[in-house]
């Protein structure tokens, strides 16, 4: 997995770095009036849209600049080309730092996506026979552990005694999978793999994937606890350089973000897939 994860990392870096020397050694005081944002297309880029106005009062210009993986909005914000990153959650986030050595930090939670269950398979279906089934899950260290707990929390498999949620596990460290096949692939992925899966099988999908494939709450077969521990420790974040933490452009942006109207924006549009985590 990590030698998987590493590879796309290379070619995404050196992307990276091509757009790094045409963008001439941008930094976060390029552009004082300016804030540029890398997010996820659904839901993030799209909450973000919401403060844009407020942002120009404000006396900033937002730029939203979309990525579909979670890797190269990691290194576009630890070469300068974004000021600030919104699509994942802390833990993610420290194991990037760990693994590739970039110098990224959380500034403050906004929302939490719960992970849903969907599959080729019915209600009834799901919930009478839990072996023989192949298994999608995303592969990053941080998002496989959670969707494990979800598994096992549903009874589709078991994990040894004293697992945590903060622990990295893999599916090497399920205990009894009882018949099923767990399968990691790419975050990205999942909703389309399971689309083009045979029958049966079933998939533990992001939030923020699941949105952007067209899936809704109603569609999901359960969700992780939305009032348990998994609500804080992966709450997705506003993320920025080391550093950067109370620039005035970030402070700016939080201000923006942690509003009643972006609260009522979320509760309106995502109905439940989405939950914001902050007090007004």
């Amino acid at each position: 997995m990590k030698k998987l994860i590493k590879g796309i990392f290379a070619a995404t870096l050196a992307l990276g770095l091509t757009f790094s020397a045409a963008a001439c050694g941008r930094n976060i005081d390029t552009d004082p009036n300016v804030i540029v944002v890398g997010a996820s297309a659904t839901p993030h880029a799209e909450i973000l849209a919401v403060i844009k106005d407020d942002l120009a009062e404000a006396g900033y210009t937002l730029e939203i600049k979309t990525f579909d993986d979670y890797i190269t909005p990691n290194t576009a914000l630890e070469e300068g080309s974004v000021d600030a990153n919104y699509f994942q959650h802390t833990p993610y986030l420290n194991a990037f730092n760990e693994e590739y050595g970039t110098h990224l930090a959380a500034v403050e939670k906004i929302h939490y996506e719960p992970f849903g269950v969907y599959g080729n398979v019915t209600k009834e279906q799901y919930e009478s026979v839990k072996t023989g089934r192949t298994i999608l899950v995303p592969n990053d260290s941080s998002n496989l552990t959670r969707a494990l707990f979800v598994l096992r929390d549903e009874g589709y498999i078991s994990l040894p005694d004293g697992a945590s949620p903060e622990q990295n596990l893999t599916e090497h460290d399920i205990a009894d999978a009882k018949g099923n096949t767990v399968r990691p692939v790419q975050a990205e992925t999942v909703a389309q793999l399971l689309r083009e899966s045979q029958d049966g099988t079933i998939a533990v999908i992001n939030g923020n994937y699941a949105l952007q494939a067209g899936l809704k709450a109603t569609d999901a077969f359960a969700f992780e606890d939305a009032y348990g521990d998994a609500a804080q420790l992966y709450a997705n974040v506003l993320a920025v350089k080391a550093g950067n933490e109370n620039h005035p452009k970030i402070k700016a942006l939080l201000a923006a973000l942690k509003s009643q109207k972006v609260v009522d924006f979320i509760n309106e549009t995502y109905g439940g897939a989405v939950q914001a985590v902050f007090s007004v």
